[in-house]
């Protein structure tokens, strides 16, 4: 892999801007059969993608096949379906008083874009943008994370095998590189991160007046109800917590369950995972790792030892921490101060909705919201909280759904993507009224005549 320079990213950006500016991405064809090979490149490369995720983060191939690249194959069937409908100009109602116009709504690309991708999930959520990248008509450079190598290097040959430099390239590196990207001018900037590099970067946009999509994270809150099916709940909090060994944005990041029910919430969970990994969690071929090792003593320093329900075991050599409950947490407690991204699950007694509801808003508003219990109740708490996202008797699943939005709120992120939201993202959306010239209103001249007139039919 070759790491981009100052010089290097000048001459890739003219480059793209060039290809933009022949207008070969505006036809649909065009976008139709790039969409194309990248599936094709895809479903070639299937083996290796998925033995790729496994030696960056020891993913199962089953694993990785249904949170990764099946979303990606999936996504991209479904911008080749929907294209024409989504880019044709769309028919806006003209008011009375400005006909004979006709209003339209034409979807453009927005040009030139750069999206950086994490490396917990490092081939979707560096392909899906760019599934939004291809079917809006525009170019991008892409940047994976180099955390996640061996993805990296798979993900670069399939993009320089398929597409021109000029429509799509692939650049790497670390910090250094990314001060460099940031000095650039592009024309969107899609960005999937922790907090703090997202205001790097709406920072760096704010320099050019670039606009971004900021997909971020938070402490996402699971509230477990009286009225709970308490070991559904159990299941599918132990199943999203352990995906990706918690390394998901949208993992339950801390549950509130009702005093009475906590200790039978612990144990089912805990029950789960055996039920899941069998008794040596740490030895199943089925649990990833954590990505390196600065991560890994991240989180061992959020485990107060004295407050582990169950779990707590890992594995120095091979980066696995076991899933672990903790128990008698507070809110001063480091695990609460920050998103723990990884198999690490606060457990917190709580006397009502209420006081569920006061500690959620203690927080910044999350990525993804969680509640199991009552229909009736939940549609109060989606009333009275805020948050990217939100499952009712489940947790993650909303990312399932293309057809519905993705993205965070406030600290949580900026915008949204996934299914007709991808296609959006990349778009601009530009009004355009089309008057005729057989006939010219005089009331709209200096000085005004029929001003009266057209005064009481505007109000």
């Amino acid at each position: 892999m070759n790491f981009l320079t100052d010089s290097s990213i000048d001459l890739l950006l003219s480059k793209q801007k060039s290809f933009f500016a022949s207008n070969q991405t505006k036809s649909i064809s065009f976008r139709k059969n790039a969409l194309q090979k990248l599936l094709k490149a895809c479903l070639k490369y299937e083996k290796e993608i998925l033995t790729a995720l496994h030696k960056d983060l020891k993913k199962s191939s089953e694993e990785a096949f249904l949170t990764e690249f099946s979303f990606v194959v999936n996504e991209i069937k479904l911008h080749m379906k929907n294209l024409y409908k989504w880019s044709a100009p769309r028919k806006i109602t003209t008011p009375l008083i400005l006909r004979p116009s006709r209003s339209r709504i034409y979807y453009e690309p927005l040009g030139v874009s750069l999206v950086i991708a994490p490396w917990n999930y490092p081939f979707l959520l560096l392909f899906s943008p760019l599934i939004g990248v291809l079917s809006s008509g525009c170019c991008a450079v892409l940047k994976p994370s180099p955390d996640s190598k061996h993805t990296a290097e798979i993900m670069e040959k399939i993009i320089r095998e398929t597409f021109e430099e000029g429509h799509i390239s692939i650049v790497h590196g670390e910090k250094k590189e990314n001060q460099i990207l940031f000095k650039k001018r592009f024309d969107h900037i899609f960005f999937t991160g922790g907090s703090e590099l997202g205001k790097i970067v709406m920072r760096a946009a704010a320099e050019f007046l670039t606009p971004v999509t900021l997909e971020l994270g938070g402490k996402s809150p699971c509230i477990v109800d009286k009225s709970a099916d308490l070991k559904v709940a159990a299941k599918r909090i132990a199943w999203s917590k352990t995906i990706n060994s918690g390394q998901t944005c949208i993992a339950p990041d801390y549950v509130l369950v009702a005093n009475d029910l906590k200790e039978k919430l612990m144990f089912h969970i805990n029950e789960e995972w055996t039920k899941m990994y069998g008794g040596d969690v740490l030895g199943s071929e089925m649990y990833p790792r954590i990505i390196h090792q600065g991560h890994y003593n991240r989180l061992l320093g959020l485990i107060d030892s004295e407050k582990i329900k169950y779990g707590g075991d890992k594995n120095d050599e091979t980066l696995q921490i076991a899933p672990t409950i903790l128990d008698r947490v507070s809110m001063d407690d480091a695990v609460m101060k920050e998103e723990i991204f990884g198999p690490i699950l606060p457990v917190i007694g709580i006397e009502s909705i209420e006081e569920a509801i006061d500690i959620i808003q203690e927080f910044e508003k999350p990525l993804a919201l969680y509640y199991f219990g009552s229909s009736n109740e939940a549609k109060s708490i989606l009333n009275k909280t805020s948050s990217g996202g939100a499952c009712i008797n489940d947790a993650m699943m909303h990312i399932a759904n293309p057809n519905l939005p993705f993205g965070g709120v406030g600290q949580s992120g900026h915008g949204a993507y996934h299914g007709y939201d991808s296609f959006l993202c990349f778009t601009h959306k530009k009004a355009v009224a089309s008057t005729p010239t057989w006939i010219d209103l005089p009331f709209k001249y200096v000085p005004f005549k029929g001003f009266k007139w057209l005064k009481r039919f505007l109000t």
